[in-house]
């Protein structure tokens, strides 16, 4: 399920993701507006755990919902990335379609090797749970 009926709303929690958040040391997130129903999110939150997620994700309102039309999730550790979620379709890629076009970058060859991923669902706990595997609001090593 969605919770957020609008842009402002969607950007009033990615401004207090650090309250909302404990194990989030800093947020660099920022929205910025592309128009009326539009807008896209970039930035970096880091966690006391030492890892980072870096987002971007490009934004719609319609109908009182937020929506997700592309995004780009990395993962880092120090100066390693670890893994990175995005939607970039890859259509000749047969083993992605069960979760086209959503799909994961993984080690070894991280560019190339990709695994099926879900779809990000705007949630409160989009940050960890789905991409980071938190366990009580807390980023797991």
């Amino acid at each position: 399920m969605n919770p957020f009926t609008s842009l402002r709303e969607y950007e009033r929690f990615v401004y207090t993701v650090r309250q909302l958040f404990p194990s989030v040391r800093s947020s660099s997130l920022v929205v910025i507006q592309r128009g009326r129903r539009t807008a896209i999110l970039r930035g970096e939150l880091v966690f006391e755990s030492g890892w980072r997620l870096t987002v971007r994700e490009r934004l719609s309102s319609d109908n009182d919902t937020v929506e997700i039309e592309s995004y780009g999730y990395e993962i880092w550790r120090g100066s390693d990335k670890t893994a990175w979620y995005d939607s970039q379709p890859h259509r000749n890629d047969h083993a992605l379609q069960i979760s086209h076009p959503h799909h994961k970058h993984v080690p070894p060859d991280i560019k190339h090797n990709r695994i099926p991923a879900p779809q990000p669902v705007l949630k409160h706990e989009f940050l960890f749970s789905s991409y980071l595997g938190a366990k009580n609001n807390k980023i797991c090593s």
